[in-house]
């Protein structure tokens, strides 16, 4: 999948934007503030349905304005067009269209474009808590595994009904409370399934990744944990009950689910540098990437670069730079203050790359350079 033109009007700082893209390298250069972080963002909108910086969609309006409206227009791999819509008015309700066919949930648009992000907020999946790790599992799986993503949001259901009731001053009923309880364990032990077997399958191509970025400097590990593998979820369910009455929510369940991230045998979260953070992370993402690409309907990810060199020394910056511009990668939008790094990327390109810069909402191609 590649994007070849995308249409803003009024997103966050970009008042009326009109681009046509490479279908391999696009670089986005701009001092900081200036809106490169929100082109991106309107980019990985039109995958995901929400902003990944801000879910409060009202908030995504341009100050001043009643609504913003992106569009899309893609091509498959196999050559066949694409075009995806979203429009939001103040007060009102968001609008999704594939081909001007109005979807009626959000969620059947997840994984049509796949796309994988990497930005500086991607910090939090070591340094902020497991729904942090959590949220990155769901992003991958999402998109390839439509059983998955609708068992999840039947367990976020459960969930969140039957926190209600334990929070209920009256004492629920038992048949109403056991009817969330069942649910919660039967979606709950497929999303756990599947969460299992994504992470065994994804632990070997991550740390190839880092091991190549890294060239061999260090050992990393990753380790899936769940309260599911003490037993019958709706037993545990069933026993935490009153405990759980005490405290107002449920203490077990995928939702308390983990990944535990290792540097060597110590935590990366106490015992990594920056640079191996950095790296750490990059590799997870560039994992997702090769992972999303084996999978469900074969289609080549879109991806997403934002600020990532920033904290790596020059070695890994050379290694990294050696992977995008490779063949392994389909379509890349990179962005970055420091233009010597995007030139040597741009020099390994023997491709099609195209150069843009952004003022002030403003954005415009340099010709000149391309």
């Amino acid at each position: 999948m590649w994007l070849k033109r995308i249409s803003i009007l009024n997103y966050k700082n970009l008042e009326q934007v009109e681009l046509d893209f490479s279908r391999k390298m696009n670089c986005i250069i701009g001092k900081n503030g200036m809106g490169k972080t929100n082109l991106m963002d309107a980019v990985y909108y039109l995958s995901f349905c929400k902003s990944a910086t801000n879910p409060i969609d009202s908030q995504n309006i341009r100050h001043g304005e009643e609504f913003f409206v992106l569009q899309g227009f893609y091509e498959t791999d196999n050559g066949e067009p694409e075009e995806v819509y979203c429009g939001l008015k103040y007060r009102q309700k968001k609008r999704f269209k594939r081909n001007k066919k109005e979807y009626s949930r959000f969620s059947d648009h997840i994984g049509l474009i796949p796309l994988v992000s990497v930005s500086p907020s991607d910090a939090l999946l070591i340094a902020g808590g497991s729904e942090e790790r959590r949220k990155f599992m769901d992003v991958v799986i999402s998109q390839f595994d439509r059983e998955y993503l609708d068992a999840l949001i039947r367990y976020n259901k459960a969930l969140e009904q039957r926190n209600t009731l334990l929070k209920s001053e009256v004492e629920p009923e038992e048949e109403l409370i056991s009817v969330w309880e069942e649910m919660m364990a039967a979606s709950g032990s497929l999303v756990y399934a599947r969460r299992k077997e994504f992470i065994d399958e994804f632990i070997p191509i991550f740390q190839s990744f880092y091991s190549y970025i890294s060239q061999d400097q260090e050992r990393v590990s990753l380790a899936y944990q769940s309260c599911v593998v003490q037993g019958d979820l709706l037993g545990q369910l069933r026993e935490s009950r009153q405990r759980d009455r005490i405290m107002g929510f449920s203490l077990k369940g995928i939702h308390k689910d983990d990944l535990i991230m290792r540097i060597g045998d110590f935590p990366i979260k106490r015992e990594g540098s920056q640079g191996q953070n950095k790296t750490f992370l990059i590799a997870l993402k560039l994992a997702q990437f090769e992972f999303l690409k084996r999978t469900g309907s074969q289609t080549t990810p879109l991806v997403l670069l934002d600020d990532i060199f920033d904290k790596l020394d020059a070695s890994r910056v050379e290694q990294i730079v050696k992977l995008v511009a490779g063949d392994s990668f389909g379509q890349i939008f990179i962005t970055d203050t420091n233009r010597d790094h995007l030139d040597k990327i741009l020099k390994k390109i023997e491709g099609d790359y195209r150069l843009f810069e952004v003022n002030n909402g403003m954005v415009a191609e340099r010709k000149e350079d391309a």
